[in-house]
């Protein structure tokens, strides 16, 4: 597994505790600018591959169970990297994680996607779905990281 990020360069913590408020206390509006850049690419990504990969509501939604496979994955990379790395530059979780990743990312869709399928009389469709997508996800996110940290320490196994 990667190494636990410093909680000087992740968003994501309790900003009740000191040691953890880090860039996004200094500088909030550049954590946030970061996130929003990051998250229109993200989605402009995404909104892309659905358009190019449309399915009917009875159909599995290969093009968003692709996008939160691969997003899965390569947030998987990125937590390995930035450990790795003692958490990297202070915005580069925020921006390719939070911003590019979570916005490629999408759980509204999946669950739309779910219920369009139950509506439309597919529920082996939406099962389908429903579990390939949450093994897919887990499987993906725990490979990219187990990758990735073994690729960074050179390949040894620890």
């Amino acid at each position: 597994m990667a190494e636990p990020l410093d909680p000087r360069t992740d968003p994501d913590v309790d900003l009740r505790v000191p040691a953890d408020r880090g860039e996004l206390t200094a500088h909030p509006a550049t954590v946030l600018a970061a996130i929003a850049t990051g998250g229109v690419l993200g989605a402009l990504a995404r909104a892309g591959l659905q358009h190019l990969a449309p399915h009917p509501p009875t159909g599995f939604p290969w093009a968003t169970f692709g996008v939160n496979t691969t997003g899965c994955l390569l947030i998987g990379v990125l937590m390995a990297t930035l450990g790795h790395l003692g958490g990297g530059h202070p915005l580069a979780r925020p921006f390719l994680g939070v911003g590019i990743l979570g916005g490629f990312t999408t759980f509204s869709t999946y669950a739309v996607d779910i219920q369009q399928a139950l509506i439309a009389g597919a529920p082996g469709t939406a099962l389908a779905y429903l579990a390939a997508t949450l093994l897919g996800a887990l499987v993906a996110v725990a490979l990219g990281d187990a990758v990735t940290g073994r690729l960074l320490r050179g390949g040894a196994a620890r």
